[in-house]
């Protein structure tokens, strides 16, 4: 499952506020600030459709390493 943290650092990484990724994951905006602060105890559906709808924007989540999971952006095809 993706953390908080991949939450908010793919969100800035992608330029997309919390009401932009709230609406594409079919979440409400005050749902989706209290996953990311931490606050609430999403359902594993939720965090799915969080991360579903990142990936669709472009962004990849990766596997914990030494230094904890993390996230980055697809590279662009020319």
């Amino acid at each position: 499952m993706i953390t908080a943290e991949q939450i908010r650092g793919a969100r800035a990484m992608l330029g997309m506020t919390q009401a932009d990724l709230a609406k594409l994951a079919g979440i409400s905006t005050t749902g989706l600030n209290n996953i990311e602060r931490g606050t609430a105890d999403p359902k594993a559906s939720t965090l799915r459709a969080i991360e579903e709808a990142l990936e669709a924007a472009g962004a990849i989540f990766v596997a914990a390493n030494g230094e904890g999971p993390g996230v980055r952006l697809r590279k662009k095809t020319e």
